[in-house]
């Protein structure tokens, strides 16, 4: 049989049942399945169609041919989440141990990709379930309900275009006439009131809270958690959508539930991703040990290398034996102790891995969102809380191998800044005309925000600049720049160049 057939008949196989996942413990396993059926439609459509189209194309994964994800990349993924642990070690490197028996899971998955528009319909669904009022009107590429008058109240934005990213946010306004003379410390123009104390709604009536939205999302079966909590008496409840009947990791919903039970802040995305082409996929078994040859670890940070000890001489700087004391033989050479870095001594990080769960998780491909075949391992670590670590699980072949890099470096091109980043939040300031504007960048490089006014948007931009020369540590931390415009941003939208995204306002 060729490679060719061999991957058809793999493909055609989607329509059985599959294991989806595996909780590990002891010698023996409980399996999760997933079903996923075809009909003519969906996946056995989707089957037929790759049949007839031939191999699918290899996907290019940004960061890597399928490098760790979740808990971080070491290796220039998708980086490491906030809060998160280096899923690499470090310096030492990590080694992830099964704690049981890994399933197999399917020979075939499909990746998902956004496609098509989202509809007025659609933003005003969503809209009804965060009480909001209003119709949408289209600024540009971005559906938005916004408040009116004072510019309190409810405030929504969708981008057009799938997988229609959206954020929500409430602002009660700023002070009226002298109001803030008579009562508590007024915030600046532009700021929301700081949110009441006081205890915080329990997880389950939170949940209960953010349901009629995941309803209106599709997502109502989502895994849902509601632990965190923010200013205090904010429940926030994050949920992880289930696309495909497989469960995602790193296209989540966001909502923050307020004590009296409504939503105040959210994000995330209304269209639920197409199925794309189907490839053959690997076991947990493969995908842990490629995640561990990506978490050898980074190498030493700086000096890696022994130091030299100096000729030892007498009280008259003449050469001494070390060992006798006096002069040393014609041709004698002092013996070299053994050479043994701190990183040569650590050994790498033993972690235990007590979950194995066939999936999708969020990946850039050829600079498009997907959600891509993973498997999602639960990392248990003795001194510290569990998290979530991603390999992806597509056929190596069918991987695009990352590129070499380039035997002299390439210098960057223009005034030597890198791509811009993601822009996370901006808040307007002063007279409305000035933006600050929030983002994750590393703590060595140098950043200025650049603003492209139009009349129906604001487009923002963030540059960063590098030292070639300089040997810096990849640790992440947020900043905020201002930009000045030249006219009050008013009612326009902030869009970010990088995503092309509306950008959430604080």
């Amino acid at each position: 049989m060729s490679g060719t057939e061999n991957v058809r008949r793999r493909r055609s196989v989607i329509a059985a049942s599959v294991a989806a996942g595996v909780l590990l413990a002891g010698g023996g396993g409980v399996y999760l399945a997933t079903t996923a059926s075809g009909d003519g439609t969906g996946a056995g459509a989707a089957a037929k169609a790759a049949d007839a189209a031939g191999p699918p194309t290899p996907l290019r994964l940004e960061g890597g041919s399928g490098d760790a994800t979740g808990g971080g990349d070491t290796r220039g993924g998708p980086g490491i989440a906030p809060g998160e642990p280096d899923p690499g070690g470090g310096p030492n490197g990590t080694v992830y141990t099964a704690k049981g028996p890994l399933p197999q899971g399917p020979s075939s998955a499909a990746v998902h990709r956004p496609e098509g528009l989202v509809t007025s319909a659609e933003v005003t669904r969503l809209a009804e379930a965060l009480g909001i009022s209003g119709s949408p009107s289209l600024v540009g590429e971005v559906w938005t309900i916004r408040p009116e008058k004072d510019g309190s109240g409810a405030r929504l934005d969708v981008a057009r275009k799938a997988p229609g990213n959206w954020t929500y946010s409430w602002y009660d306004g700023g002070p009226a006439g002298d109001a803030c003379l008579k009562g508590r410390a007024c915030p600046p123009p532009g700021e929301s009131k700081p949110a009441p104390g006081g205890t915080p709604l329990s997880e389950a009536a939170a949940k209960a809270a953010a349901a009629p939205v995941l309803k209106a999302l599709g997502q109502d079966d989502a895994k849902v958690t509601a632990t965190g909590v923010v200013n205090g008496s904010v429940r926030v409840v994050n949920a992880d959508p289930v696309v495909g009947g497989l469960p995602t990791y790193g296209w989540s919903t966001g909502l923050h539930i307020a004590r009296d039970g409504r939503a105040v802040a959210g994000s995330g995305t209304l269209k639920e991703p197409s199925e794309g082409a189907v490839y053959p996929v690997i076991g947990a078994s493969k995908a842990l040990a490629a995640l561990n040859e990506d978490s050898k670890g980074t190498g030493p940070i700086g000096v890696g290398h022994c130091p030299t000890a100096p000729p030892a001489v007498d009280g008259n700087g003449r050469p001494e034996d070390a060992r006798t004391g006096g002069t040393p033989a014609p041709g004698h050479v002092e013996p070299t102790p053994p050479c043994q870095t701190i990183v040569d001594r650590a050994a790498p990080d033993q972690v235990p891995v007590t979950a194995a769960v066939f999936g999708l998780a969020a990946r850039d491909v050829d600079g498009e969102r997907l959600l891509v075949p993973s498997w999602l391992f639960t990392a248990d670590p003795a001194d510290g809380a569990p998290y979530t670590v991603v390999r992806t699980a597509v056929a190596p072949e069918y991987l695009v191998p990352p590129s070499k890099p380039s035997p002299e470096p390439t210098p960057p091109p223009g005034d030597g800044t890198q791509a811009a980043r993601v822009v996370e939040s901006v808040r307007v300031q002063g007279d409305g005309r000035e933006l600050a504007v929030t983002f994750w960048g590393g703590v060595c490089s140098t950043y200025t925000v650049k603003a492209d006014e139009q009349p129906d948007r604001v487009t923002v931009r963030i540059v960063e600049k590098t030292d070639p020369d300089r040997v810096c540590i990849m640790i992440a931390k947020d900043f905020t720049k201002t930009v000045t415009l030249k006219s009050p941003l008013g009612d326009r939208p902030v869009v970010d160049a990088a995503s092309g995204e509306a950008v959430p306002r604080r």
